[in-house]
């Protein structure tokens, strides 16, 4: 059931329809759960997508003294998914998360997690770290107090700024680790933080591909 839904989604995505239409017809046609639904939603592009991101997305050696854009909390909910094992590698080749979580709420994680951040960071070689927070986020000023910590402690030259939009400011950026489509959309370069950081800390999220194969076989 699930497999025939991400062929047919597929299919119209290949041919120009918008993916919120798309979806919504196929899922209803299939009569898809919530989290199935979900997981086409976020990891089911074209092949003209795909295509433009495998364009921008840069390789680890390619930062090297270079200043790196960074989507916070998108970082974080993701790195924390994929420790949690509720990550999965997307089709145009990013991590992205599968919780159902509109906002960051900080926890006991939320410093350790910052650090493996910073790490991969300074292991990088990146000139300057630039983290974009949205100010009206929960508790947004005691993360970017710990990012600051934990960037400083470990001698990794970066700034933390809390705006209103950080889409609006990633947007206007060269080099921007995300996963969010609509700022990908717009930037020339992308990095995944996550997928780095996560292959330090050997965890690695599951293929979809892999996981659409595998349910397929257990129907």
């Amino acid at each position: 059931m699930l497999r025939d839904a991400y062929v047919d989604l597929k299919y119209l995505l290949n041919r120009g329809y918008r993916k919120s239409y798309a979806l919504e017809f196929v899922a209803n046609h299939y009569r898809l759960t919530k989290k199935e639904r979900h997981l086409l939603a976020r990891c089911v592009f074209s092949d003209r997508w795909i295509r433009e991101v495998k364009g921008k997305l840069l390789k680890p050696e390619e930062l090297a003294g270079k200043v790196l854009a960074i989507d916070g909390f998108n970082v974080i909910i993701t790195l924390e998914s994929l420790l949690d094992g509720k990550a999965i590698l997307c089709e145009d080749g990013l991590i992205r998360d599968l919780k159902y979580q509109g906002k960051y709420r900080i926890n006991e994680r939320t410093g350790d997690l910052l650090t493996e951040i910073a790490m991969a960071l300074k292991e990088l070689g990146i000139k300057k770290a630039v983290f974009f927070y949205g100010k009206n986020m929960p508790r947004s000023g005691e993360v970017k107090a710990l990012t600051e910590t934990r960037l400083e402690a470990l001698g990794v030259s970066g700034e933390v700024k809390l705006v209103k939009s950080p889409d609006f400011e990633l947007k206007a950026q060269q080099m921007v680790a995300t996963a969010d489509v609509g700022i990908i959309s717009k930037v020339p370069h992308v990095f995944d933080l996550v997928a780095y950081t996560g292959e330090r800390l050997r965890r690695e999220a599951v293929p979809f591909i892999e996981l659409i194969e595998e349910k397929a076989e257990l129907m």
